[in-house]
């Protein structure tokens, strides 16, 4: 999700079905009581988890 990606995404690099990526999705905006994907990817940038530009996985 820090990186941009769609659900669809992950499904392949995972292996897992988009319905599971998006529930998975779901726990997290509500765990961190964020409203939607642009929330989680801006506090990933605030945290560090990723870098703008950069290649983390």
């Amino acid at each position: 999700m820090g990186r941009g990606l769609s659900n669809t995404e992950p499904t392949r690099e995972l292996g897992l079905s988009e319905a599971t990526v998006k529930t998975h999705g779901a726990h997290v905006f509500a765990k961190l009581a964020l409203r939607d994907r642009a929330q989680a990817v801006v506090l990933a940038y605030e945290t560090g988890l990723v870098t703008p530009g950069g290649s983390d996985g």
